[in-house]
């Protein structure tokens, strides 16, 4: 009696155990389920806030290539409707349920045109001043030699040879590098291109909370003249070796005034202290701008989605669409 007494509390023991193991299997099961729907649910709303996000952008974008492509002025100003985008960016926030855009656009002519650096072998020395003395500007933090450095490495990506222009490097440099690869020798494809060239960090090209990126001061449109007009105030200082931080902020508080005129590139000789100050003709104008960069940015609680996108006025075209 004892002996079955036994035998039938080993077998409700295991089956005690074997209860257990299951209850905790099956619980496991259910909050890995749980936890699979949770993520699943949670990746689905996200793509979902993601397209919202990607055609709110969108809309920015088109909102202002609208406002470019109905310009009617012969040239271009700050005070015009395209430079004005916080007013299409607020209206915004009545167009959609959730969320609403945020729309800023440059002009590409007011950059400095770095592929106007270089034709063939020949250096064209404007552009190569007004470089150095941008990189020269205190914001950058840079040395005069590291930034006569990264100009001549300027030189030799875009010329057409293997010689080394003073601090540069040809393609014996780049061979040094992992990964190696070659000295273009041609003009940049896009301005991210910079960052293949010596000397140009992304802190540097991108800019830091601290110190302005080079690469919006840059373009690789245009045909050589600055556009006096619409130049960043950086721009504005390196036209000239004289012009400082002061006179930059009246040339474009100038230009920002109602019913000035700047029809004409010789209007800065109009602005308080700039009488004495020459830039060199051929390297402003203020002709009707062509090429421009889109920045718009879908935002809905804290998530954001934006899209830069380069286009030509006229005949109206996309160049470039990056999205982040």
């Amino acid at each position: 009696m004892n002996k079955i007494k036994n035998i039938l509390g080993r077998k409700t023991g295991v089956a005690l155990i074997t209860v257990i193991l299951i209850i905790s299997i099956l619980v496991a099961a259910s909050l890995e389920l749980n936890r699979s729907s949770r993520s699943d649910v949670s990746a689905a709303f996200n793509i979902s806030e993601g397209l919202q996000l990607n055609y709110i952008a969108k809309s920015g974008f088109y909102a202002a290539a609208a406002l470019l492509v109905d310009a009617k002025q012969d040239y271009e100003t700050l005070r015009d409707d395209w430079a004005q985008t916080e007013v299409v960016s607020a209206r915004s926030k009545n167009y959609f349920d959730h969320g609403h855009f945020l729309v800023k656009i440059d002009d590409e002519k007011g950059k400095i045109p770095v592929n106007k650096l270089v034709n063939g072998s020949v250096v064209d020395e404007n552009i190569k001043e007004i470089l150095l003395r941008l990189l020269k500007l205190p914001e950058f933090k840079l040395e005069d030699s590291r930034a006569e450095e990264i100009v001549d490495a300027m030189i030799d990506w875009m010329d057409d040879n293997e010689e080394i222009t003073g601090k540069g490097a040809e393609s014996s440099y780049y061979a040094s590098l992992n990964p190696s690869y070659t000295a273009k020798n041609a003009q940049l494809d896009c301005i991210e291109e910079l960052l293949m060239i010596k000397g140009i960090t992304s802190e540097l090209f991108s800019g830091t909370s601290e110190k302005p990126g080079l690469g919006q001061y840059l373009t690789i449109y245009g045909t050589g003249a600055i556009s006096i007009n619409t130049a960043p105030k950086m721009v504005l200082r390196a036209l000239a070796p004289d012009i400082s931080v002061e006179m930059a902020d009246k040339m474009d508080e100038y230009r920002k005034q109602s019913g000035t005129d700047l029809s004409s590139a010789e209007w800065y000789k109009k602005v308080s202290g700039m009488g004495e100050i020459t830039i060199k003709p051929e390297l402003i104008e203020v002709a009707k701008s062509n090429f421009f960069l889109i920045q718009a940015t879908g935002i809905s609680g804290k998530m954001e989605q934006r899209i830069n996108v380069v286009m030509q006025r006229a005949p109206f075209q996309i160049l470039s669409w990056r999205q982040d």
